[in-house]
């Protein structure tokens, strides 16, 4: 059932590679359950997803739900219910059949390029395939970038479990040594960053409160993981945060690129 999980989670959702601007301080993308810890026999979730100016509030572009993916506690990959598509966020529901913990997720690869072409600076954005065939042969200044994106969150259905968060070793993760469904306010969560299975070490994070349209100040929490990739959170007050973590290297597939890697989750923070 774990190799169903880590196939399934390091497809390519090129759709939502394409939707991401490379700029994360412009957009913001997100996905956020109405709630991440429940306790029913039928219990059932409502998720958004959208890409936004303002975290959690939908003002800029739906996600495209075709490359995000549900897995149960056990791993294996569920149907998501009544998907809806609008302008300005996709809606959908899972039905939390099994106890323990649920992955919603969704992860991409791509490329970008730009070069100079009889005096015109080019570029163009696409899927890692099509690399090659972008650039043309006789392009100068030419620079190359691998991108790889995933995004996150985890709703629970009584008794928080472990066996969906094990890691894919592709692009960069996070491994949650606090579990995602048991964070309470002022205190300390610790995770860990990995790229490709190994420490992420220099990753740097930003983490914003929910709400951000209401206030003056972004109140947001800056951090950068240790050599063993680990990060500290501690949380002011309850509320829906957004976390994302990017990390660069000149570990990339295709010659003489560069890899940007980028991780998102969105986190339920509850009172004491």
């Amino acid at each position: 059932m774990k190799n169903k999980l880590l196939r399934a989670s390091g497809l390519t959702a090129l759709a939502l590679s394409l939707t991401l601007p490379l700029n994360a301080n412009a957009h913001r993308a997100w996905i956020l359950p109405a709630a991440t810890v429940l306790s029913s026999e039928n219990a059932w979730v409502t998720v958004d997803a959208a890409i936004s100016n303002d975290i959690f509030h939908t003002d800029y572009h739906a996600m495209d739900l075709s490359g995000i993916k549900v897995f149960s506690p056990k791993g294996e990959e569920v149907a998501m219910q009544n998907p809806s598509k609008g302008r300005y966020r996709s809606v959908f529901d899972v039905e939390l059949t099994e106890n323990g913990t649920y992955k919603i997720a969704s992860a991409s690869q791509g490329a970008f390029a730009t070069w100079e072409e009889n005096g015109e600076r080019k570029r163009w954005r696409g899927a890692l395939q099509e690399l090659d065939k972008a650039v043309p042969k006789k392009a100068k200044k030419v620079q190359l970038t691998e991108t790889h994106r995933r995004l996150e969150t985890f709703v629970t259905n009584g008794a928080p479990t472990t066996e969906v968060l094990a890691i894919t070793k592709e692009g960069l993760e996070l491994a949650p040594h606090t579990h995602p469904n048991d964070l309470f306010a002022t205190e300390t969560a610790r995770f860990q960053l990995l790229i490709d299975g190994k420490p992420a070490a220099g990753a740097e994070v930003e983490v914003i409160p929910g709400g951000m349209r209401y206030r003056d100040a972004q109140n947001a929490i800056h951090t950068i993981a240790d050599k063993e990739g680990y990060i500290h959170i501690t949380w002011p007050e309850a509320g829906m945060y957004w976390l994302s973590a990017s990390y660069e290297d000149g570990k990339a597939k295709t010659r003489n690129a560069k890899r940007r890697a980028s991780y998102t989750a969105t986190f339920e923070v509850l009172p004491l």
